[in-house]
């Protein structure tokens, strides 16, 4: 779905997410989602009566399903389905983004959890949702692919905070070789835990 075909507030709540990654929960004030998304401001009152707090605890969670819905997709397009090979398309597209646009952006949901994990228990319990629904996705597409359901979830842990890891360290150093990394040194670890109980 492009940005034109979202209704106003799903395009508040993409609009959201997108400045969170890019400046962090402070920089996404409620004016900024609002022209970003090219919404009324009076509008914000109206899809978000619980104010900021609400529309960042909704951009957090869609963040988590958009994660979540993108590992069913990597998965569904590998001509043969391997835990290396998902994690490697999982790394794609961060390499990809940041060597076409440049490393400005990182993912939403961490960005939210430093900004305000100790400062609002609600956006603390929304990042983690939305983690966990990222995790699950990931290991579910493990076990599919033959690891065993008392290791995917675990395998799972590793893989997204290896992956949120070299993506701060990758924005830091302005280069993608800490995703390529974590993609080539996980990748063996990955495969061969296909079949083979913890």
């Amino acid at each position: 779905m492009t940005t034109s075909e979202r209704g106003p507030r799903e395009r508040m709540v993409f609009s959201a997410a997108q400045l969170i990654r890019r400046e962090g929960v402070s920089a996404a004030g409620m004016r900024d989602v609002a022209a970003h998304a090219r919404a009324p401001r009076g509008s914000l009152q109206h899809y978000f009566p619980g104010g900021k707090e609400q529309l960042v605890n909704e951009a957090v969670g869609w963040a988590g399903r958009y994660a979540s819905d993108r590992v069913a997709r990597f998965l569904a397009a590998l001509p043969e389905p391997k835990p290396s090979e998902l994690f490697a398309e999982m790394v794609r597209q961060w390499t990809d983004e940041y060597q076409t646009t440049g490393f400005a952006g990182g993912c939403p949901v961490a960005a939210a959890t430093v900004d305000r994990a100790e400062s609002t228990v609600s956006t603390r319990e929304a990042a983690s949702a939305a983690f966990t629904t990222w995790t699950e996705s990931v290991a579910q597409a493990l076990a599919d692919m033959g690891v065993p359901a008392e290791r995917a979830g675990a395998l799972a842990t590793l893989m997204i905070g290896a992956l949120e890891g070299a993506i701060l360290i990758a924005r830091a150093e302005r280069n993608v070789r800490a995703l390529t990394t974590v993609s080539q040194e996980l990748g063996p670890l990955l495969d061969g835990a296909v079949g083979r109980a913890g």
